[in-house]
C-alpha cells in the first residue's frame, strides 16, 4: 500500500561524523530508512496485518512423503513437488543438514532418503549412494531420535519393541501427581498426546522390499538389541524410567490394561477439542498435526469425517505453493510478524495517526485469546487474555507474543480508548501471572521446569520442558519500561536479579527463542534500558563488550545454530542482517553511540541494504528446538534492521522510544 510522506516524520541523518567521512552522504540514513519502511508497507494484508514465511530443513517435505505413503493415498504431483525440494537441499557429502551452513544430521538425511526410495529412486542412483553412505558414517537408523524413529516403525522399518512406550494412560494423572501431561511444555503435550493414540494402534503399513531400508542399518545392526542405553550411575532418574518402560511392555504383553479403553477415549477428546474451532490444527504446529491426523485414522476416523477434513485442510494452509521450490512451513506467524513491524515503524517515524499502524492495532486487538488454555491447568489467573503465534490457536496464548504485541499497540493512537485501557489492564495482568519461581518467564506454561523429565525415554527431542529464558524475561521488563510500570516493584527487581543470574560470565546471555546468544544478550541490554536501569554497571557493560568482541571484519555480526551444541561457536558466524541489528540494539542501549563498533554495524546495514528496502538473509536466526530445530523468519532481514537504524537516530538525537498510549 503507498505511504504519504506527509504522514511520516522526517528523521534526520545523525550518523556520526566519523562515519560520515567514510563515504557516507549525509542523508544515507534516512534513506534506507524510508525504503525499509516503504519494503515493509507494501507487504500489509489488506485487513492490517503481515505473515511473512518461516523457511526450516527439508525434514517437513520429507515427512508428508512418508505420511503419504502411510496413508495409502499418494498425491504423484505432490509428492514430486517434495522431492524436488529434498533434492534441491542435498549436500555435496550426501547428506541432509537442519540449518544453512550445518553439516550433515542423520535424522533430517535418513527422512529424505527414505522419502526419495519411497517416491520410486533407485538405492543404486548415484545420489542415493552417496546418501547411504553418509548416512552410515553418521551411525545410520540406530542413532535416530525416537520421534523420528517411530515414523520409521508406522512403514515397518523398525521394530516397535525398540521404541519408548508412550502410555496413552497418562492424560488420566491428576494435576497433583509428581508427573501430568501439563508438566510437559505445550507443544511436547500437543505431539505426545497423539503419537500415545498412535502407540496404542501401531498401525504399520507393510512397504514391498524395494522400498525398505535394510541398507541403512551398518553392518550387522538390523536385528540387534535396540534396547535403549542405561545410565552409567545406578540410581539415576532415566534408569528408573527405563524399568518403568519394560513394565509397561509386559503389562501391555499380558493383556491387563484396565484404564486404557477410558484413556484412549479422553485422549481422543482431548485432541478433538484442540483440533477444532478456534485452532488452525493441534496447536497450529506441524509435528503435532501431522501426529493429528495419523491418530484420527488409526482410531476408525474416515477421510471423509469432517474432524479429519479439517485437520488436512488446516494442515495444507502451511504449504508455500511455490512453481520453483514447494514448502512446507512448520506454522505461521502472523501474529509476530505484526507486532514487530508496527514497533518497527513507529520506531522510524510512522505517526500513531497512520493508517498502517490503526489498521495493525485493529487486526492484532481482534486476536486477543479470551479463552483459558492448557495455560491455566499450572497458572490459577482468572481472567485469560494473551496472544498466540498464529492467526487461531486459542489454547496456547504465549508470553513472547503477548509482550511483543503490547509493545506493537502501545504505539498506535486507540480509536476506542476505554477498550484499549481495558485490554491492556487484562493482558497485563495475564503476563505478570506467568513470572515463575526464580524470577523469570517462560514462553507458553508457569513453572514447567521439572529438569527431571528430561531423562524420560521419550524426551530426546530437547524440548519436554519450557524453561525460564532471559529473552523473554527481558522482553517483558521492555514492556514494563515502555508503559511506566513501577520497576520498583518486587516483580521487577526479581526478574533483574533473574538476569544477573543467568548471564554468562564471558558476560553474554543464552538465546533461547533466537540464535543464539547475540539475540539473548541484545534483547537483555534492551531490557534493562527500558526500564531505565543504570546501564554504566560493569555487569551490564560487560554484555556491550562480549556483543563487541563478536563483531566480524566486514562490520556485521553473525552466530550459527552450531553454538547451540558447540560453546567454542558463541558469537561466531558469517554477518546476517538481523543478527547485526540485534547486536547493534545491544550495543547502543549502553549508551555511547560514537563507538567505533556501532559505526562499523551501521555502515554493514546502509551499504547491504537491497534496492527493494530489505536486505539478503539465507542464513536461520531463528530457533524452534535448541540442537534439533531452527527456522528461518524471513520478515526477520526486513524489520529488525529498520528497527536497530530507527534505535541508533533516535538515541543520538535525544529522543527515547514513541510514546505509550497506555499508562501504567
Amino acid at each position: 500500500m503507498p505511504r504519504s510522506s506527509s504522514n511520516v516524520i522526517p528523521l534526520p541523518s545523525a550518523l556520526p561524523e566519523a562515519a560520515a567521512t567514510d563515504g557516507f552522504q549525509s542523508d544515507a540514513l534516512a534513506k534506507a530508512i524510508e525504503r525499509a519502511q516503504e519494503n515493509l508497507l507494501r507487504q500489509q494484508h489488506r485487513d492490517g496485518h503481515w505473515c511473512g514465511e518461516l523457511l526450516v530443513d527439508s525434514t517437513l517435505c520429507s515427512d508428508y512423503v512418508l505420511f503419504m505413503h502411510w496413508l495409502g493415498d499418494v498425491d504423484d504431483a505432490l509428492q514430486q513437488r517434495c522431492v524436488r525440494h529434498i533434492l534441491k537441499r542435498q549436500l555435496p557429502d550426501g547428506g541432509w543438514n537442519i540449518y544453512y551452513g550445518g553439516s550433515s544430521e542423520v535424522n533430517a538425511s535418513v527422512k529424505a532418503y527414505f522419502a526419495l526410495k519411497l517416491a520410486g529412486h533407485s538405492a543404486d542412483l548415484p545420489f542415493m549412494q552417496e546418501a547411504r553412505a553418509n548416512i552410515l558414517r553418521l551411525g545410520g537408523i540406530p542413532k535416530m531420535n525416537t520421534f523420528s524413529k517411530l515414523y520409521l516403525a508406522l512403514l515397518g522399518q523398525f521394530p516397535w519393541h525398540y521404541l519408548p512406550s508412550i502410555p496413552v494412560e497418562m492424560i488420566l494423572l491428576p494435576d497433583w501427581a509428581p508427573f501430568n501431561i501439563y508438566k510437559m511444555s505445550s507443544w511436547s503435550r500437543a505431539m505426545l498426546v497423539p503419537l500415545a493414540i498412535i502407540n496404542h494402534f501401531k498401525p504399520t503399513r507393510e512397504l514391498p522390499g524395494l522400498q525398505q531400508l535394510h541398507e541403512l542399518y551398518p553392518l550387522g545392526t538390523e536385528h540387534k538389541d535396540f534396547t535403549l542405553p542405561r545410565d552409567p550411575r545406578f540410581f539415576a532418574w532415566r534408569n528408573l524410567f527405563l524399568r518403568c518402560d519394560r513394565a509397561l511392555k509386559l503389562v501391555s504383553k499380558v493383556g491387563w490394561r484396565p484404564m486404557r479403553q477410558r484413556a484412549l477415549e479422553e485422549a481422543e477428546r482431548w485432541m478433538l477439542e484442540r483440533i477444532g474451532p478456534g485452532s488452525d490444527g493441534l496447536a497450529a504446529v506441524f509435528p503435532a498435526m501431522l501426529n493429528a491426523m495419523i491418530a484420527l485414522r488409526a482410531l476408525g476416523y474416515p477421510a471423509t469425517h469432517p474432524m479429519f477434513v479439517k485437520a488436512a485442510e488446516d494442515f495444507k494452509g502451511l504449504f508455500v505453493d511455490d512453481p520453483d521450490d514447494f514448502r512446507i512451513q512448520p506454522c505461521l506467524s502472523p501474529v509476530w510478524d505484526t507486532a514487530i513491524n508496527m514497533i518497527a515503524l513507529a520506531e522510524s517515524g510512522l505517526p500513531a495517526e497512520h493508517s498502517a499502524l490503526q489498521k495493525a492495532a485493529d487486526w492484532l486487538l481482534s486476536k486477543e485469546v479470551r479463552v483459558p488454555g492448557d495455560w491455566a491447568r499450572n497458572n490459577q489467573h482468572t481472567e485469560a487474555s494473551g496472544w498466540a503465534f498464529e492467526y487461531n490457536n486459542v489454547y496456547y496464548p504465549d508470553t513472547d507474543d503477548t509482550a511483543m504485541v503490547l509493545m506493537g499497540l502501545r504505539v498506535a493512537r486507540p480509536d476506542e480508548p476505554e477498550r484499549f485501557q481495558e485490554v491492556f489492564k487484562r493482558a497485563i495482568a495475564w503476563q505478570l501471572s506467568f513470572q515463575c519461581a526464580d524470577g523469570g518467564w517462560a514462553a507458553f506454561d508457569k513453572e514447567v521446569t521439572q529438569h527431571w523429565l528430561e531423562d524420560m525415554p521419550f524426551a530426546d527431542h530437547n524440548a519436554i520442558l519450557d524453561p525460564t529464558c532471559s529473552d523473554l524475561t527481558a522482553r517483558t521488563l521492555e514492556l514494563f519500561g515502555y508503559i511506566g510500570f513501577d520497576v520498583k516493584q518486587r516483580c521487577v527487581r526479581r526478574a533483574v536479579q533473574y538476569l544477573v543470574d543467568t548471564q554468562d560470565d564471558d558476560g553474554s546471555w543464552y538465546g533461547r527463542w533466537g540464535v543464539n546468544y547475540i539475540y539473548g544478550t541484545w534483547q537483555v541490554l534492551r531490557g534493562l534500558r527500558a526500564i531505565e536501569e543504570d546501564m554504566t554497571q560493569d555487569w551490564i557493560l560487560r554484555g556491550r563488550d562480549w556483543l563487541e568482541s563478536c563483531q566480524n571484519p566486514d562490520g556485521g555480526w553473525g552466530e550459527t545454530c552450531a553454538s547451540y551444541d558447540d560453546p567454542t561457536m558463541k558469537g561466531k558466524g558469517d554477518s546476517t542482517a538481523s543478527q547485526t541489528a540485534w547486536a547493534l540494539m545491544g550495543i547502543c542501549a549502553c549508551g555511547d553511540l560514537e563507538r567505533s563498533s556501532v559505526r562499523r554495524g551501521i555502515r554493514y546495514l546502509l551499504t547491504t541494504q537491497r534496492m527493494d528496502g530489505a536486505w539478503d538473509e539465507p542464513q536461520i536466526t531463528g530457533t524452534g528446538f535448541p540442537g534439533v530445530f531452527y527456522l528461518r523468519y524471513d520478515m526477520y532481514r526486513q524489520n529488525f534492521p529498520l528497527l536497530a537504524l530507527a534505535t541508533f537516530v533516535n538515541y543520538r538525537r535525544g529522543a527515547q522510544h514513541p510514546p505509550s498510549f497506555f499508562r501504567c
